[in-house]
Parts: structure tokens; C-alpha cells; sequence
């Protein structure tokens, strides 16, 4: 294929794809890929930037890739990435595109007609719809994650023959639930290939059964999940309030359970906060570990960032480096984005990256925080603002006054420390987690309803704020 006739497929690729993403992403992650050429067995080789890139774009763009390429060159187009690395202009490095982006491999089939309700099923190979770069490698391991990354490898080692049967991992959005769950699919994928794994969120589970229900098809679809060896399933509190799907799913959690298939669950709650769900389904949640996936603290962020500066071969001095660790504090999503944005913005500008770059970066992408709060700065606020010694935060009485700035001072303390809960717990008149746990949902509950006390709580954050 001529030089000039490949450009110009790959230009075909670009003017479609510009016209289906958001002007930002395109100048950012695909406008920066250059074709290289397509070889005679329809190999596509596209030069990226950086490890990042591909990311993106495989995490948020597959199916506009499956699309578009085979549509532009053929059904049997193959994609490989060439990755130009930073520090050494003239250096690249291949990598061969996961089949999901480049719709080489068939399309799973749609689930066959149930012609004998006794007959066992016999399905294609199963797509486990895992991105292969969510894996354990690449998963950093700290305090908030350490529970639930140590049960995660026991579980991939020998998935529906444990203790942890389900899984249920719990956290706030971005903080690597998801990485997790996959990398637990992709290790049981390399020791056993011919294991049925399956990932999906439970939002694409409902559009699955409300289609199966309009067509008649439910039979079908129970006997395909049925068929599944590990399920790893995203956000079920997406289930709430979706009784017949919840019943459905019932059914197939209780096959999979007892025939020792495994099952790995997450949610942005724990169970015991979830709404809308029957009951024997939440008791099923909690049949095996239950275990939170918490906030990164400094050093896990630290980490983070040194990493994907490394992996992707930029050059960030390490004080910028301290300062984005300890200004982005809420997950692991909003850390890649910045690295991103700068990485972005010293390519366009062609200046190094600096604190004055990043503190731009993160005014405009990320809620900065002001001042390093403490656990002690939060006591000290409540305890001030209750007219209370801070000492009483640690006495054994069920005075109202004293249970009160206790449990605010909990509250506090998760949403405005990395601590954990056994940590916070242990600060706070030596209480164990679950007493942390209570004294948030309380809180948050009374928030809600209690005028007074949202006022309360409002006045103490500004003291805090303020120091």
C-alpha cells in the first residue's frame, strides 16, 4: 500500500471519529496518532504518544474502533500500537491491540434458541470483555486496598473453591474497584483459558434482561449465566428497586454459589446501606467477604503517579510530583487524568511541566485541598464547636453530647482523612470499624432530615476549612 494511500485511510478513520467524541478527547487522545502503514496481511500499525493513550482509548472507545476500522479497512484489519517513548525519540515499542478494539474477532453470538429446557447448553467461546491492562501488575497495593487485593489474588488462584464466595467490594467511585475485579478475570484467563469468564456492569445485566424478557427469551438468558464460571459484575446497586431483575439474578447467584462457581461483586456502599434490594438477596451478599476498597492515601498516590510518570516516559520533577499527591485526594481516576492533562499541556505549549502548570491543571479538573486536615484538627473543630474538651471524645458514656461529637468527628474524619475506619475507630475512644461504619451512616442519615444538624456540620467544616 502506498505511503500516501495509507495516510489517507487513516485520515477517513479520523474525520468519522471526530464526528462521534467530544472535541477534547479527540485532540488529546486521537489526533496525535499517525498511521504508519498496513501491511499485506492487514496489519494497521498506528504511532501513539504514550502507555496512556492506549488506555483511553481502548477503555472508553472500543466499540467506535469496531466500527470504524473494519469499515475503512476490511473485515480482517489486525491493530497494533507503536509507542514512542519520550525520552528517546528515535525508540518505539510494539504492541498488539486487544481484540475487542479491532473487531478481528467475531462478535459473541447471540444466545441460541433453548430447544430442550434438559439438554446442557453448548456455547461458543465465551468474549470475557477484560481490558488487559487492568491487571494485578499494574494494581498498586496500599493500606486502603490491601484487605480486598489480598482476597482478590486468593480468589484468582482458585476461583469458587474459597472462603470468598462472593466477593462483595465496596468504595467510592474511582478508587480502583474495577482494575481489581478485572485483573481477577485476567489471572484466572492465563491459568485456565478455557475458564467461561465474564465481566459487565450491572446496568448493561438490566438492558440484557429487558431485552430477553421483550423477546420472549428469559430462559435463554438464565441459562447463559448459568453457564458462567466467574462472574465479575460492576455497581449492583444499579439493581435497586428493579425487583424482577433482582429475582432473576437471585436465581442465578444461587446456581452459580452452589455449583462452586465464583461470583465478584462491587458497589459504592457497603450491603448493610443498600435500598431497594429483597432481602434474601442482600443476605446472599454477605455469604462471603465483604471488604472496602478506601481512598488512596499519600504514599499509594505517590506511587501512582511516580509510576505512570515512569511508564509513559515523562519527565516531572518529584516535587511536582508531591504536590499533585497531596492536592488530588479523592481517587485514582482523577490522578491519571491530570497526568494527562499535563502531559497534554506541555506538548502543546512545549514547556516542561512545573507546580505552576499543574496547580492550573488541577484549579480546572480536580477539587484542590487547601490544607493538610488531620484527625486532631477535626477533634479540636468538633470539640470547640460543642463546647467540649476533647478529652471527653474518648470517655465511655452514652451522653448525648459526647456520642454526638464523637460520631461527627467520624464522619469527619472519613470524608477529610486517609485514615482507615480501624484507624479512625482506634483514635476515637478505641472503637472497632463497624462502630465507625454506624457513626458515618448515622450522620448521614441525620443530615438528611436534621436541619439543625446539617447546620452544625456546615459551621464545623468552615472551622476546619479556616484552621
Amino acid at each position: 500500500m502506498g505511503s500516501e494511500q495509507h495516510v489517507q485511510l487513516w485520515d477517513q478513520c479520523l474525520t468519522i471519529i471526530k464526528d462521534n467524541i467530544n472535541p477534547e478527547a479527540f485532540e488529546s487522545l486521537f489526533k496525535p496518532i499517525t498511521s504508519l502503514g498496513v501491511d499485506s496481511d492487514n496489519v494497521l500499525t498506528l504511532l501513539v504518544p504514550s502507555h496512556f493513550v492506549i488506555e483511553q482509548i481502548e477503555e472508553h472507545y472500543l466499540n467506535l474502533l469496531k466500527k470504524v476500522l473494519p469499515r475503512i479497512y476490511g473485515a480482517n484489519v489486525k491493530l497494533v500500537y507503536r509507542v514512542q517513548i519520550v525520552r528517546q525519540p528515535e525508540a518505539t515499542v510494539d504492541l498488539t491491540a486487544t481484540t475487542r478494539s479491532t473487531a478481528v474477532k467475531k462478535m459473541q453470538q447471540a444466545m441460541p434458541d433453548l430447544l430442550d429446557p434438559f439438554k446442557q447448553r453448548v456455547y461458543d467461546e465465551l468474549d470475557p470483555r477484560l481490558n488487559p491492562i487492568y491487571t494485578f501488575e499494574s494494581y498498586y497495593q496500599g493500606a486502603s486496598n490491601m484487605l480486598a487485593r489480598t482476597a482478590a489474588e486468593s480468589i484468582a488462584a482458585n476461583p469458587g473453591r474459597n472462603t470468598f464466595n462472593p466477593l462483595f467490594l465496596f468504595g467510592e467511585s474511582g478508587v480502583g474497584k474495577t482494575h481489581l475485579i478485572q485483573a481477577i478475570g485476567l489471572r484466572i484467563k492465563e491459568n485456565n483459558p478455557s475458564s467461561r469468564v465474564l465481566y459487565l456492569s450491572a446496568h448493561d445485566f438490566l438492558v440484557q434482561y429487558t431485552d430477553a424478557v421483550r423477546n420472549n427469551r428469559v430462559n435463554d438468558f438464565i441459562s447463559f449465566y448459568q453457564s458462567i464460571d466467574v462472574l465479575l459484575m460492576d455497581d449492583i446497586q444499579e439493581f435497586a428497586g428493579k425487583t424482577q431483575t433482582q429475582n432473576t439474578f437471585f436465581h442465578i447467584f444461587n446456581h452459580l454459589h452452589q455449583s462452586n462457581k465464583q461470583l465478584v461483586l462491587t458497589c459504592d456502599r457497603p450491603p448493610v446501606e443498600l435500598v431497594g434490594m429483597v432481602s434474601r438477596l442482600l443476605t446472599r451478599f454477605k455469604w462471603g467477604l465483604t471488604a472496602e476498597v478506601e481512598r488512596p492515601d499519600y504514599k499509594l498516590r505517590y506511587d501512582i503517579l511516580m509510576s505512570k510518570v515512569h511508564r509513559d516516559g515523562l519527565i516531572i520533577d518529584e516535587e511536582v510530583i508531591d504536590y499533585i499527591a497531596r492536592n488530588v485526594t479523592d481517587n485514582v481516576r482523577d490522578l491519571e487524568g491530570v497526568i494527562v492533562s499535563l502531559m497534554v499541556r506541555s506538548s502543546v505549549l512545549k514547556k516542561e511541566i512545573s507546580i505552576d502548570m499543574a496547580d492550573q491543571v488541577l484549579a480546572a479538573s480536580v477539587k484542590m485541598v487547601q490544607k493538610q486536615i488531620t484527625i486532631d484538627t477535626i477533634k479540636e473543630a468538633v470539640c470547640g464547636y460543642y463546647g467540649l474538651d476533647v478529652s471527653r471524645l474518648l470517655e465511655r458514656t452514652r451522653k448525648r453530647e459526647v456520642v454526638v461529637a464523637r460520631q461527627m468527628s467520624m464522619y469527619l474524619a472519613k470524608k477529610y482523612t486517609s485514615l482507615s475506619l480501624a484507624g479512625i475507630g482506634d483514635v476515637l475512644g478505641k472503637k472497632d470499624h463497624a462502630t465507625v461504619l454506624h457513626a458515618c451512616k448515622t450522620i448521614t442519615e441525620q443530615i438528611g432530615v436534621d436541619k439543625k444538624l446539617r447546620a452544625d456540620l456546615e459551621e464545623i467544616e468552615q472551622r476546619i476549612q479556616q484552621g
